[in-house]
């Protein structure tokens, strides 16, 4: 019979197998928590691999488009070359109607300043149901609606002559644009007259026009020609270029290769690329001719000698040369009798035609060329060509800048004459000016630099008007100059002449000269042609504006106004200081009269308005990161007021606006002390959370605004 233990042995033999089940039951978890963290390894392989071999795919899917794309490319290309005569056949003749203007002009459109400011709604500051606070919420909810009243009354004022001046503006534009509508329109007539006429230069410049206005030409060809007419024999006879052999790709097709990831091209025959080359040059020969006949209207053609060249090193010279590879001489009978858009443009041209193709166009193989345009004896018209470029300033020899700048001045009305090298005293030019009010003696110094000039230079210049007795010295350069200078000239017989405004004398004056190159702009110190429209023209030259302050642009920028008022008959200059601590960022951020923005335009200085005497527009969104104050001043006009000190300067105050000209806030300044011709007038500064906070100045200059910018890091000797 069997005996259940018990006692000491009997709880501890029980206690030895639940500790050994739970150590079974922990290594079953692990096991299987291990099972699962490898299955889950596992999963996240073959995901990665997928996912990898799904990436590589898809790689290799994108190179291979990429590489089909580029050998469509080169099939449309090749297409594009060999449809070149029957796309030209397509298009529509050239008539002189399509050079003639409509006698019209964009419509009038105000914008949003054709909406009125629209007035508070007198029920929006009734109460209902009575005024819980008695009389005197009452009367400051009046009080409420009449701020907002006289706000409205401000903002609808402001609207109306902002809308006036842009009408006016737009009026102005509106006739400029109608008055070279009608003169081209007016040109245009007298050249179809003198076309009818047959008279040379006309025919030479309607048919020059014709073809520059074919649009079948692919890119890549040029577009340049010499041209004279044969009034007797009513011929037109020309040299016309023609495209280079690099006009047929060299490359048949593209493939991805996968093992070495990279695009390969498969060569295009030599044979094959020759063929498509002479049919190209064929194919642009018939169609000028082509075009020629059909935009002749006034049937002043009878025939037509063309000579087809390229621009290129002569083989049998080594030099650059014209080397005709087409010729062609043809009546009008026999063209006409052509089916153009259906021949084989090498057969018609050197069977059908008679006319003369290089049998080797590509090793530049040079044919006989029929008659040419110097030929004629009448004046050769060439358009295309490359025009000797405007003698660059920078690279000028000295002597041959110094007799522009005379011949500047004496463009100008005056009498002027270079100095001697030696001893001259920094005298480079000397200039006599002939009225009898304004003018006399005037000493010229240049100095062609790159960098600013400096200070020193105008104060040298000052010395040696003096000292010679002069009326006037004038200072050009081809750099420019800072605020110091301009602080120096100011109230003094100096004329500061940077290089951007001697480019535009010089272009105003019919003399030419350029500043270098600056990429994307053109030609440095030109002006950048102002698109048509009303915020093109009839601007006032003297307002700031430029490409970047058109009334549209106005319309959306999100700036303030600070308006400057005070008491007093004396005439002040109200200048700006972009600051970075209390120092300026660079003389670039000095706003005065003689730099009227920053750039990029976020402080720009504008017409006062509304009673302001002086006004600054400021985007304080748009400041420089590292600027945290700005800072306005003002000083005396030593121009206007010559004696006068800040002792009239009282009653002082900035009225803060938004864009659409409501008054936001009015702060107020100290007056100015006898003595003082300059003062800080206060700044704003940012504050950590990005606000900008204004501080009232009050500190005074007797050595006016010389000194006053010195002690904001402006240089000024």
């Amino acid at each position: 019979m069997s005996r259940r233990s018990s006692g000491l042995v009997g709880v501890w033999a029980q206690a030895q197998r639940e500790q050994q089940r739970q150590q079974e039951a922990q290594h079953r978890a692990a096991l299987q928590q291990q099972r699962r963290r490898e299955q889950q390894q596992r999963e996240y392989e073959r995901d990665a691999a997928r996912v990898h071999r799904e990436q590589q795919a898809a790689y290799r899917q994108s190179r291979e488009a990429d590489a089909r794309q580029r050998t469509r490319e080169l099939d449309a290309r090749v297409e594009e070359l060999t449809g070149l005569l029957a796309a030209g056949c397509a298009q529509p003749a050239f008539r002189t109607a399509a050079m003639t203007q409509p006698e019209s002009v964009e419509p009038f459109s105000p914008g949003a300043l054709g909406q009125p400011v629209a007035m508070p709604d007198p029920a929006r500051y009734q109460a209902q149901g009575g005024w819980p606070g008695g009389r005197r919420a009452q009367q400051e909810a009046q009080a409420a609606y009449q701020r907002d009243w006289d706000a409205a009354q401000l903002a609808e004022t402001e609207r109306r002559r902002r809308l006036a001046d842009y009408r006016e503006r737009y009026e102005s534009w509106a006739r400029t644009r109608l008055a070279e509508v009608r003169a081209h329109n007016a040109g245009v007539a007298d050249l179809v007259a003198g076309l009818r006429a047959g008279e040379p230069e006309a025919v030479v410049e309607y048919f020059s026009a014709a073809l520059y206005a074919g649009s079948a030409w692919p890119e890549g060809f040029p577009r340049r020609l010499s041209c004279a007419y044969d009034r007797g024999a009513r011929q037109l006879v020309l040299d016309w270029e023609l495209p280079a052999f690099d006009v047929v790709p060299a490359a048949k097709s593209v493939r991805y290769v996968a093992s070495t990831d990279e695009e390969r091209e498969s060569a295009r025959p030599v044979s094959q690329r020759r063929a498509l080359y002479r049919d190209a040059l064929a194919q642009s020969v018939l169609l000028v001719v082509r075009d020629l006949f059909a935009a002749d209207e006034s049937g002043v053609l009878e025939s037509v000698a063309l000579n087809g060249f390229v621009d290129d090193v002569d083989p049998a010279t080594g030099r650059r040369a014209e080397i005709v590879l087409a010729a062609l001489m043809v009546d009008r009978a026999t063209f006409q009798g052509l089916r153009l858009a259906q021949v084989s443009a090498v057969d018609c041209l050197t069977e059908a035609v008679r006319g003369q193709l290089s049998a080797r166009p590509d090793q530049r193989a040079a044919v006989r060329p029929v008659r040419r345009p110097d030929e004629v004896g009448t004046g050769v018209i060439t358009h295309g060509a490359n025009e000797a470029p405007e003698p660059d300033l920078f690279v000028m020899d000295p002597i041959a800048f110094e007799s522009l700048v005379a011949e500047l001045f004496r463009a100008r009305g005056m009498d002027a004459v270079t100095t001697q090298r030696s001893n001259d005293g920094g005298v480079d030019v000397e200039a006599v000016d002939p009225d009898p009010i304004s003018g006399g003696r005037i000493i010229v110094q240049v100095k062609r630099y790159r960098n600013t000039v400096p200070p020193t230079a105008v104060r040298d210049l000052y010395g040696t008007v003096q000292g010679a007795g002069a009326n006037k010295g004038v200072l050009v350069t081809t750099s420019g100059f800072g605020p110091g200078s301009y602080a120096f000239a100011q109230g003094k017989p100096l004329t500061l002449v940077s290089g951007a405004e001697l480019v535009d004398l010089l272009h105003a004056c019919g003399l030419r000269g350029r500043l270098g190159e600056r990429p994307g702009r053109g030609p440095a110190g030109t002006l950048v042609d102002v698109p048509a429209g009303p915020q093109g023209a009839g601007a006032d030259a003297d307002s700031g504006a430029d490409a970047d302050s058109s009334l549209d642009a106005e319309l959306d920028a999100d700036f303030n106004v600070l308006g400057m008022t005070w008491t007093g008959s004396v005439v002040l200059d109200v200048c700006a200081l972009v600051c970075a601590g209390s120092r300026v960022l660079d003389d670039d951020h000095f706003v005065f009269f003689n730099n009227r923005e920053i750039p990029g335009g976020s402080v720009r200085m504008v017409p006062g308005a509304l009673g302001d005497r002086a006004a600054v527009r400021v985007a304080f969104d748009a400041l420089p990161p590292r600027a945290d104050r700005l800072v306005l001043v003002a000083s005396v006009d030593p121009e206007a007021n010559p004696s006068a000190d800040l002792s009239g300067f009282t009653d002082a105050g900035i009225r803060l606006r938004d864009a659409a000209g409501t008054e936001l806030d009015r702060l107020e300044v100290s007056d100015g002390r006898a003595g003082e011709t300059a003062l800080v007038l206060g700044s704003f500064r940012r504050r950590a959370g990005g606000d900008w906070d204004f501080v009232v100045g009050g500190k005074g200059y007797r050595g006016g605004l010389e000194e006053l910018v010195g002690d904001f890091g402006i240089e000024v000797e």
